[in-house]
């Protein structure tokens, strides 16, 4: 009677550590269990911890209640301007009703990847490329709010949606290459013409200043020449100020006063008429047997000449 009594506790305690094994179930911290009795699903939804089922007739479920990172594939589109780029972005979300995550929707995860991918699609043709490469966060945010919309009512909230890369044809990155370079030269050559403009201010007032003391614009020069020999050049450019010219060639004597007495002019002024060595031979002749006048001024013979005016006699000499 006792070896049945115990036979028969023995038996029954391997039945009970069976039945626990097959209805314990262990839940973790993340994690929680939707138990589903012949296929209907029960209120309770198990928390994290030991917990059992009844073997056959229940089944648990668990989902997990971690932020998942999806990742978008590169989106291929036309954006409003007419450029074709490929887009990949990420999407950061989590379960917050575990039982509509199971329940609302099959596959939550591909449901969510697919509506990302239908979003970067629209957002791509509704941005500019600018907005693409430079305004990326109102673009995530309208990228959020587009997949959050019908993920709510799946139990998934969308924690956060990031536009990794923008890829551009290498025609397109090119042109942008150039367009940046001529903006670049344009605001350089106004920085220049900036600084031209302020060195001139300067060097009118260091002119302005130098006028009143002609003595600093030769110190000026003397530190230019110092300036340039100590690079140790072979050649040295000396200039010279056009005042300095100036001041020799109005230092310098006129021709004039430099004559020498023991040489005087050969003739007179122009009105004078022809000196004596400007006759020739010929003109000596013809003059040989014209009458010659007095002291008084008349001819010798008492006939009065008409003299030619010097401008005529002259030319009739040259003749």
């Amino acid at each position: 009677m006792v070896e049945e009594l115990l036979t028969a506790a023995i038996a029954t305690g391997v039945a009970a550590v069976v039945y626990l094994g097959a209805a314990a179930r262990v839940v973790k911290q993340y994690e929680r269990g939707l138990v589903f009795r012949f296929g209907r699903l029960r209120e309770e939804v198990r928390g994290p911890g030991l917990t059992t089922v009844v073997p056959v007739v229940e089944r648990l479920r668990k989902v997990n209640m971690q932020i998942v990172t999806l990742p978008v594939p590169a989106q291929e589109g036309i954006t409003r301007d007419n450029v074709t780029v490929r887009v990949d972005a990420v999407v950061y979300f989590k379960v917050v009703d575990p039982a509509s995550a199971i329940v609302a929707v099959e596959d939550y995860r591909f449901a969510v990847s697919q509506m990302a991918q239908t979003s970067l699609r629209s957002i791509i043709g509704k941005s500019d490329l600018d907005d693409l490469l430079s305004n990326r966060e109102m673009l995530n945010q309208g990228l959020e709010l587009m997949i959050d919309s019908p993920a709510v009512g799946w139990g998934v909230q969308i924690d956060r949606v990031e536009i990794k890369d923008v890829s551009l044809p290498e025609t397109m990155k090119r042109s942008m290459a150039r367009q940046a370079e001529a903006d670049r030269e344009r605001r350089a050559r106004v920085i220049n013409a900036d600084a031209e403009l302020q060195a001139s201010h300067k060097l009118a007032e260091a002119a302005e200043v130098m006028s009143e003391q002609p003595a600093a614009l030769q110190l000026r020069l003397l530190q230019t020449v110092v300036a340039v020999a100590a690079e140790k050049n072979s050649t040295l450019v000396l200039p010279f100020p056009v005042e300095l010219l100036r001041f020799l060639e109005r230092a310098a004597p006129s021709p004039a006063a430099t004559a020498s007495p023991e040489n005087p002019a050969p003739a007179g002024p122009a009105s004078e008429g022809p000196g004596p060595a400007e006759v020739d031979d010929a003109d000596a002749d013809a003059l040989d047997g014209a009458p010659v006048p007095d002291a008084l001024g008349g001819p010798a013979d008492g006939l009065m000449l008409d003299a030619a005016p010097p401008e005529q006699e002259r030319d009739g000499l040259r003749e």
